[in-house]
């Protein structure tokens, strides 16, 4: 069970976003998993052959310039039609299946992996750019662009296998995805592209083990990694990479905020990742929860705003999730800076609407929204509404929670 956990943990070292821990299988028995020795020795520009290489190649990076930015602003439409102009130009490359691969994941990415309706196109493309790279390095087994796309596939893969709970293909893919990062990772010198994955690869292999001790076992399979450097070279993929560059950024953003507890370091990422991308949903909810949490409420406001209009008027990648945050910090906005109680009442209960919509029941913005609820329904003198929310703090908050005294003390005074 461990292990597949780590499996699957490291298979996300070539995704664009850390997911939530998933609760292994422990029906399936994985396979062994291969020791794997990463060198931090790049080699020499002048000892490859790069010929051929789309990767590195200048006047695609010009010409695609416009579509990769289109990805992550949520224009997939656009991007797609420049990746299939390269596909049929260059039909037997991995380069532009991974593309409308990586578009087709940033389409999932906003629900927090609820939608299914991508699975079967994203795993196509990922599966032909395998097909592809792998046609590549059989010809030349130190193609390290093929040894790219090979662990950049196999890798996104592994994530939405992992999300989908296939333990066992996920598994399979993220075994795949670290025996070609091995091998992709000796070009760290010629692209900052290379070293993105040695980035995660350096950060998480600590950090897993910090935070989860029973796998420390099996990180004996692994050489030890280096969180320092891991940030240090996302910061270095974020400044200095073309294809990988933002998705150095937003494993950078997630790392100070969740991992590191840094938000006052990880606020100019997202603010530079919100305004860059200002129709990326997922940018702009993260912006807004860490102007929340900095007390930056004027950016907050706006941005949640934002979103509230994005969403009604369909733009794609704006929906319930999206919804739910910025309706709960317009709602605390408007009751504790405004002292708007009508408006802070309508915020809240869009709150709860947008949380049932999307399943997000179980507590955080939706437990809030009902307290903040409920104690207006008690001043306002209706108990009826009160009860209804206290009901459902009742059962949704931790037991020795302050919130959840709080409404079984109102709900005992009422059957009195």
């Amino acid at each position: 069970m461990l292990r597949t956990l780590f499996c699957v943990c490291l298979g996300l070292l070539m995704t664009p976003l850390l997911g939530r821990a998933q609760a292994p299988d422990t029906t399936r028995t994985p396979p062994p998993i291969p020791t794997v020795a990463l060198d931090s020795v790049g080699v020499l520009p002048s000892a490859v052959d790069t010929k051929g290489w789309l990767l590195l190649d200048k006047d695609i990076q010009q010409e695609l310039d416009g579509a990769v930015n289109n990805i992550y602003n949520f224009k997939y439409d656009r991007a797609e039609k420049q990746f299939r102009s390269l596909r049929r130009r260059y039909p037997n490359h991995p380069m532009p299946y991974f593309l409308l691969g990586l578009s087709t994941w940033w389409k999932i990415i906003p629900t927090q992996f609820q939608t299914l309706q991508y699975d079967k196109a994203f795993f196509a493309y990922m599966d032909t750019a395998v097909t592809k790279a792998q046609r590549l390095y059989d010809v030349d087994n130190n193609n390290y662009e093929a040894s790219f796309f090979l662990s950049a596939s196999y890798g996104f893969s592994a994530r939405l296998h992992g999300e989908r709970h296939d333990w066992r293909k996920a598994t399979v893919d993220a075994r795949r995805s670290l025996n070609y990062l091995k091998k992709s990772q000796e070009a760290n010198g010629l692209s900052p592209e290379f070293q993105f994955g040695q980035a995660l690869f350096n950060y998480y292999s600590v950090w897993i083990g910090e935070n989860y001790t029973l796998l420390k076992p099996v990180l004996l399979f692994f050489p030890k990694g280096d969180k320092n450097m891991g940030v240090k070279q996302l910061r270095s993929v974020a400044n200095n990479g073309f294809y990988t560059a933002t998705e150095a950024r937003v494993f950078l953003m997630r790392i100070l905020k969740n991992e590191e507890n840094n938000a006052e370091e990880a606020m100019p990422v997202a603010k530079y990742l919100a305004t860059t991308f200002p129709d990326n949903g997922y940018f702009q909810r993260f912006y807004a929860l860490l102007a929340y949490d900095q007390g930056e409420f004027a950016d907050c406001e706006r941005v949640s705003r934002e979103i509230l209009d994005k969403i009604n008027r369909g733009m794609p990648g704006y929906e319930g999730i999206s919804g739910r945050y910025a309706s709960y910090f317009l709602g605390y906005l408007m009751q504790n800076r405004y002292r708007d109680m009508a408006k802070a009442k309508d915020y809240f209960q869009r709150c709860i609407v947008f949380s049932e919509s999307t399943g997000d029941t179980s507590g955080g913005f939706y437990l809030f929204s009902n307290v903040n609820l409920a104690r207006m329904a008690v001043k306002a003198k209706d108990n009826a509404a009160a009860k209804r929310y206290y009901t459902v703090i009742l059962d949704k908050a931790d037991r020795k929670s302050e919130q959840h005294k709080e409404a079984k003390k109102f709900l005992s005074a009422q059957k009195k």
